[in-house]
């Protein structure tokens, strides 16, 4: 038996009938009309959809009509479906076009809205300096003059009363106790033990060379940073958690980063110039980073506050090196000084002046610490002993500032750069060049690493290249980079190799 919908005259789906007038309806027809006007449509009396009665048929099967079977009403079908695809394609490009747009002004509004934050926060850090360093005036009580007057006639600390009313100057030396250099020197003789240990066999999980050559990019990052001031300055790893990584910008800011996670774990905020040196803990979750504007910052990572300010210098910190103790750094500066810093304290343990009237660029312990290394914007490099604080070779064979220089885990091996296109190799026993790697003209070299086992070399600038020591063979070269790189380092026993570059980006280079 056949029914027919009273609203559409076509035989329904789903028929139910109404209780009210008799009629059999299309159940969604009906529940939509009820919705609408509440009434029966036939009987205009008051009807719900509960009141309904479902009727029970044998599912209809609609055959195709006669027009849509014939060749030609098929081609048209078709033709209408590819044009309604075509439409919706065109209108959903222009909704995804208004949605970058909405995106692009709501990322400016961001942008716009960080800067004004960023220059809040320094005018409110200024202000609480400001603060912290005003000195009563003239017009104090008659108690506090007194308690003045008493106070200007009795001894006070030279560090209190240069730290209290100069902060922006210099700290004091406090100078190498024997205590200090007891530790120094303990700390030479287990590492030096240590290392002719390993100098007798490879690490058995060091990445083998064919392994290195096969390297590709596997990430790139260029979101730490902010884009109005692009490039990131220098990089390092920690070495016991490798996957974090920290960076420094000319957005004076420095970015801790996890590169298994791929998100950026602290961003780290307090200099008021670009960040130029950076340094990971080995050990702690703990950063230390260098400024042109002076001073040296001790971040922790978890909390990203800074724990020490180290005011070691008059002018830009160029150099920064950790001491294999953890608990001192060695810093330089254009201000033709260097100093060796309790970053514990933040107490300045000994400040020495070179009168080579030219400024230090760049700053590295030697793996055992009781050495290091300078270079100078006068093409020199110097070696100094630290206990004894005096200058005790040279190697003057440089044309250019050193940009960077690099002690090799074995002891043995210093690697040196500037803008001359060359890196060359010094042996530390005979004090002499033994090897000139020559690059391409015009390449600039910003820095050099070798890896924790002394295997390889890793030189950053105009791209990243990768040498086999002893034989010095070039193993790999990234070209990645759009600017000049200006950091690299080695994962654990080579496992990745990161780089950072003015482009803004860091890299990862693996299998």
């Amino acid at each position: 038996m056949a029914f027919v919908c009273a609203i559409s005259n076509e035989a329904p789906e789903h028929p139910c009938v109404s209780p009210v007038s008799g009629a059999v309806f299309e159940r969604r027809l009906i529940e939509k009309y009820i919705t609408d006007n509440g009434v029966d449509p036939v009987a205009n009396k008051p009807l719900s959809a509960d009141d309904l009665i479902d009727i029970k048929v044998s599912a209809l099967v609609k055959p195709k009509a006669p027009s849509a079977t014939s060749i030609p009403a098929i081609l048209k079908s078709l033709q209408d479906e590819w044009d309604a695809v075509m439409l919706h394609s065109f209108t959903l490009r222009q909704q995804l076009q208004t949605a970058r747009q909405e995106l692009s002004h709501a990322l400016y509004q961001h942008d716009a809205a960080c800067r004004v934050i960023a220059r809040l926060t320094k005018e409110v850090t200024a202000a609480r300096e400001a603060l912290a360093t005003l000195k009563p005036q003239a017009g104090v009580p008659s108690a506090a003059a007194a308690a003045a007057a008493v106070g200007a006639h009795t001894p006070q600390p030279a560090a209190a009363v240069d730290t209290a009313a100069k902060p922006e100057q210099a700290q004091p030396e406090a100078g190498m106790t024997a205590e200090v250099i007891k530790q120094l020197q303990d700390k030479a003789t287990v590492l030096t033990q240590e290392r002719k240990k390993r100098g007798k066999t490879v690490p058995e999980d060091l990445v083998t060379p064919e392994t290195l050559r096969s390297y590709r990019t596997v990430s790139s990052n260029p979101g730490l940073h902010s884009a109005s001031v692009p490039g990131i300055l220098s990089l390092d790893v920690h070495q016991e958690d490798t996957s974090k990584i920290v960076t420094a910008g000319s957005d004076r800011n420095c970015t801790v980063f996890n590169k298994d996670t791929e998100q950026v774990v602290c961003i780290l905020k307090g200099h008021t110039k670009k960040v130029t040196k950076v340094i990971y803990h080995p050990e702690e979750d703990t950063v230390l980073s260098a400024s042109p504007d002076a001073t040296i910052r001790v971040w922790n990572v978890p909390t990203s506050q800074t724990v020490q300010l180290i005011r070691a210098h008059d002018g830009p910190v160029t150099g920064l090196s950790l001491h294999a103790t953890g608990d001192y750094v060695l810093s330089c500066s254009s201000d033709e000084n260097w100093a060796f810093t309790d970053v514990r304290t933040g107490r300045v343990l000994t400040k020495v002046a070179d009168n080579s009237s030219s400024g230090f660029t760049t700053a590295q312990f030697h793996p055992d610490g009781l050495i290091f290394g300078t270079g100078t914007s006068g093409s020199q490099i110097k070696i100094w002993d630290l206990k004894e604080r005096s200058n005790v070779a040279n190697f003057p064979s440089h044309s250019g500032p050193i940009t960077a220089i690099s002690f090799s885990e074995n002891g043995y091996y210093l690697a040196t750069s500037t803008d001359d296109s060359s890196v060359k190799l010094w042996d530390l026993r005979k004090l002499k060049n033994f090897k000139t790697i020559q690059l391409d003209d015009g390449y600039e070299v910003k820095d050099l690493c070798f890896d924790q086992s002394g295997t390889y070399l890793a030189v950053a600038g105009t791209d990243v290249r990768v040498y086999m020591c002893k034989q010095w063979l070039e193993l790999v070269t990234f070209t990645d980079h759009t600017a000049l790189a200006t950091g690299v380092r080695f994962g654990q026993h080579g496992s990745y190799i990161a780089s950072a570059s003015m482009d803004r980006t860091l890299k990862v280079y693996s299998i």
